[in-house]
């Protein structure tokens, strides 16, 4: 049966009705009837082939929250009927030393959900079961969708970099990531900081979970907290004086990216060197991480804040996106 999606014929299109045969199920395959799909920046990003190789016509999504409709008869953990969610991979060898070793999102062979096939702006779309990970009855289905990328985004370098609860930390960037790492960090134990360049969202990020929130470009904070925070956590994707960040690291600490600053982060040695301090950078976890994640979600109550619209109204959806109005993340329903 065809699949009902929308998507971008060419670079910076609006999307349209698109239909397509993604052909015989595979045997470890699963297909979802979408729910709800969120709309991230990282599907702008490959509508208007920022990152460039975007093949069209292209069907983004990748944030899927649906049911199991159909199971390859090799399907396991999953079962037709199961309300599941679907980030940014889709697929992975699940043989190599990677994916046996637990870190199937560094299988050299990993797909991606909207990279060279089509994704979750649909009516259904198809996943390696791994992949298809499923939803707690506790969590909303309506608001959980961006839970399988920016979640999982923020939340993999509390689990990878073992913060504890007596850390002091801070996140750069209060949006669709942001958000939600202040949240995650607040029922983690830490003490949080928030960095905001909006003086509006600085009352929303005490809110959210922050124990204080201070402008991005507030330099005589930076210079009055040196070696102040085991973890800062980017998740911003423009140029900013990271020097002074990193002098704000305690020793041991970590200056940590999830936002995809595009510009060279430059700085000198020392500023590593002085209190073996660490520069670095991830993306989304493991489905194991992922189902760690969504527990703690369901354990905390923490759910992304969403603005929702219908799929007929996509269009529109990406413009307010575009415009920088959301707050925090925006979920396309199917009716």
């Amino acid at each position: 049966m065809a699949i009902q999606a929308y998507a971008a014929m060419r670079a910076g299109a609006p999307l349209e009705p698109f239909e397509y045969d993604p052909g015989p199920l595979s045997p470890e395959h699963v297909e979802i009837r979408v729910e709800h799909c969120g709309l991230c920046h990282s599907d702008l990003s490959m509508i208007d082939s920022q990152w460039g190789g975007t093949s069209y016509p292209l069907v983004p999504g990748h944030e899927v929250v649906g049911v199991v409709e159909t199971a390859g008869p090799q399907v396991k953990n999953v079962k037709v009927g199961d309300r599941v969610g679907l980030g940014w991979f889709s697929s992975s060898c699940t043989g190599c030393v990677r994916c046996l070793s637990g870190d199937h999102n560094w299988c050299r062979t990993v797909e991606q959900t909207i990279v060279g096939r089509h994704g979750g702006f649909a009516d259904r779309v198809r996943a390696h079961w791994v992949w298809a990970t499923p939803l707690p009855a506790a969590l909303d289905a309506s608001s959980a969708g961006p839970l399988f990328c920016g979640g999982s985004t923020v939340f993999n370098p509390l689990v990878q970099y073992a913060i504890k609860p007596t850390d002091r930390v801070a996140v750069v960037g209060i949006g669709g990531l942001g958000h939600l790492a202040l949240k995650f960090m607040r029922a983690w134990g830490c003490e949080v900081t928030a960095f905001t360049s909006s003086e509006s969202k600085q009352a929303e990020a005490l809110s959210l979970g922050a124990h204080r929130a201070v402008p991005t470009g507030d330099r005589d904070f930076l210079l009055r907290s040196p070696r102040s925070f085991d973890l800062i956590l980017v998740t911003v994707n423009v140029a900013l004086e990271w020097p002074l960040f990193l002098q704000a690291v305690a020793p041991r600490g970590r200056l940590h990216f999830v936002g995809a600053v595009m510009d060279p982060i430059s700085t000198g040695a020392f500023g590593l060197i002085s209190g073996q301090k660490t520069m670095s950078g991830s993306g989304l976890g493991s489905p194991a991480t992922t189902a760690k994640m969504l527990d703690f979600c369901a354990r905390h109550a923490i759910a992304p804040q969403i603005e929702s619209f219908p799929m007929r109204r996509i269009n529109d959806a990406i413009e307010h996106l575009r415009s920088g109005k959301a707050r925090y993340r925006v979920v396309l329903r199917n009716e």
